[in-house]
């Protein structure tokens, strides 16, 4: 039997409603479905297209062995625009068409939306990207893994870098006000306010969205800071940069993996140039890595995106725990992320009992000459 997670009154009437239009239509299934969900369109679609092809070559990888379970394996794709609002809907589309588990979402801020459905519809969900600490900290979210460190980790990184590395002792942080955004930035200011000759001098959301982000620029430019911590994604900081760059503001930017994409130093172009990010650490010369992105290459003429090793083996572990369980049971394929190691393009992982992985986690990255170098 599946378990039955309802922290949330109004989320165990959702799934309730799905179950009931749904009911007297089960039959044997014919198939293992895998439910995709992410940014497939939108700003963001780049942090979320990666994760579908790399569902896809896993997938198919499975089924020309047979497939798993003795059934080949589907894949059921829903775009949640990495929004909140739409993510609820998708997940609800997810349910009713009664995927067996989830790769996704992308965001945090809707993953966490999506989670209560899932777990009241008792469905192990993975991400290769969604790194909120409280998605696996907080307890409430026993459905929930991902192949990717959390924040907390990345804040604590990125601040040890800015102060230690780069010697900077004023730093303005900055965020986008959603749950990634304003998440990473809340903690970096906690690591920020503990250290003992660095201070925090301005900490301010901005509109995500905006043209013109010139008010928070003059603030900054102020401020007099050293460097400048952004939280949030790409599409705003290439403005935020290219205006800081224009008013001539000094400071040193940067960013988490939110920027490591190779979208924004095509959008920002020059201006990119000397950016900071954190990022999951460089997994190139992994053989299944390897093998991953000559498969992307191969289909697709380019390499792979932001977050495709992460979902590659985000869809390798779920898939595998479903093998090693013998069925999709939520409590057996949980036991199996628990207890054991899977090889994936991010090495041998496996996942703590809160949920996040074991053998994984971040390192520094550098624009130079249009590519992200990794810093030793």
């Amino acid at each position: 039997m599946k378990r039955f997670h309802t922290s949330l009154i109004g989320t165990a009437l959702t799934v309730l409603l799905v179950l009931c239009l749904t009911a007297g239509q089960v039959s044997a299934a014919k198939t293992i479905k895998l439910g995709v969900a992410g940014a497939h369109s939108g700003d963001l679609a780049s942090y979320g297209l990666p994760s579908v092809r790399a569902a896809e070559f896993v997938v198919a990888d499975k089924n020309a062995a047979g497939g798993i379970l003795g059934k080949k394996i589907e894949l059921v794709i829903e775009d949640d625009v990495c929004k909140p609002e739409v993510a609820t809907s998708t997940a609800t589309k997810l349910v009713t068409n009664e995927v067996d588990m989830i790769l996704g979402h992308i965001c945090s801020g809707a993953t966490k939306a999506a989670l209560g459905i899932y777990s009241g519809a008792g469905l192990l969900c993975i991400s290769p990207s969604a790194t909120a600490p409280d998605l696996t900290l907080s307890g409430d979210y026993p459905n929930f893994f991902r192949t990717i460190a959390h924040d907390k980790v990345q804040a604590q990184l990125q601040v040890k870098f800015v102060l230690e590395t780069l010697g900077a002792k004023k730093i303005a942080i900055l965020h986008d006000k959603g749950d990634y955004g304003k998440g990473a930035a809340s903690l970096a200011r906690e690591f920020v306010d503990a250290a003992p000759n660095a201070k925090v001098v301005l900490f301010e959301g901005v509109t995500t969205g905006s043209v013109s982000f010139a008010p928070i620029v003059q603030k900054v430019k102020r401020s007099r800071a050293d460097a400048v911590i952004w939280g949030g994604y790409h599409s705003d900081a290439s403005k935020i940069i290219r205006q800081m760059n224009k008013k001539k503001v000094k400071a040193h930017f940067i960013g988490a993996d939110g920027l490591k994409d190779e979208t924004f130093i095509k959008v920002a172009a020059k201006d990119a140039e000397g950016v900071y990010v954190s990022g999951p650490m460089d997994y190139s010369k992994n053989p299944l890595a390897i093998k991953a992105k000559k498969q992307h290459i191969a289909k697709y003429g380019e390499d792979p995106g932001a977050f495709y090793l992460e979902a590659y083996a985000a869809a390798i572990a779920i898939l595998n725990a479903a093998e090693k369980a013998g069925n999709t049971d939520y409590d057996t394929m949980v036991k199996v992320l628990h207890s054991q190691y899977v090889e994936t393009p991010l090495g041998k992982i496996s996942f703590n009992q809160k949920g996040d992985p074991i053998g994984v986690g971040f390192t520094m990255y550098q624009v130079r000459n249009g590519q992200f170098v990794e810093l030793e």
